[in-house]
């Protein structure tokens, strides 16, 4: 089966899903040639009446995000500024002191959520892909999938294992030899001949 037929059949299969997402759609993985379901459950989930919790999802995207840029620091750097020049206005009396205390504390109560929110999506979206890596390289053991699911003495039992293969190499040639100039320029050379040739692409 040729590239093109793989993608023909990729998207006649998201077609299919997006007009039945009630059903699971077992479609063609257009690089490993393996059947594979594809579930489309975003309008599944609306229809069950999540659409509040996508909006809260999309709320917490957005408000990370403007928090951590220039625009986000710049506004709490302006609110601290007149915050402070009030300050004579009001004698720096309690009252003063309690507005900026109070207004910080339900920021930070709200931001620490919302945040962890943006956390444990972020952390499951880079497990995913890195389960769809482990188990489409046939060299790579199956075991790492999920591995996140264990306990600290089976990680640190794997870390050794990895730590050994580590030593092995560093035994058996130096950084220098390992990573070269010249081992780069083939690395490139393969893989510049594999986007040429039509027979290198995934059937």
């Amino acid at each position: 089966m040729t590239a093109v037929e793989a993608n023909r059949l990729a998207e006649q299969a998201g077609r299919d899903a997006k007009a039945r997402p009630h059903e699971l759609i077992v479609g063609l993985d257009e690089w490993t040639g393996f059947r594979k379901p594809l579930v489309a459950e975003v309008s599944m989930a609306r229809k069950q009446g999540l659409t509040a919790s996508l909006a809260l999802e999309r709320l917490a995207g957005r408000v990370t995000s403007w928090t951590g840029g220039n625009s986000g620091f710049a506004s709490a750097s302006v609110i601290v500024l007149v915050w402070g020049a009030l300050g004579p206005f009001f004698g720096f009396s309690d009252t003063w002191q309690l507005v900026i205390n109070t207004g910080t504390t339900i920021v930070t109560f709200l931001m620490v959520f919302l945040i962890q929110r943006t956390q444990n999506k972020d952390a499951l979206a880079i497990h995913l892909k890195l389960n769809e890596l482990v188990a489409a390289i046939a060299g790579a053991s199956n075991r790492l999938i999920e591995i996140e699911g264990l306990s600290e003495q089976d990680l640190r039992v794997l870390e050794r294992h990895y730590h050994e293969l580590a030593d092995l190499a560093r035994k058996e040639r130096d950084m220098g030899q390992s990573h070269s100039v010249d081992e780069a320029r083939l690395r490139h050379d393969r893989k510049a001949r594999s986007g040429r040739d039509p027979a290198s692409q995934p059937s």
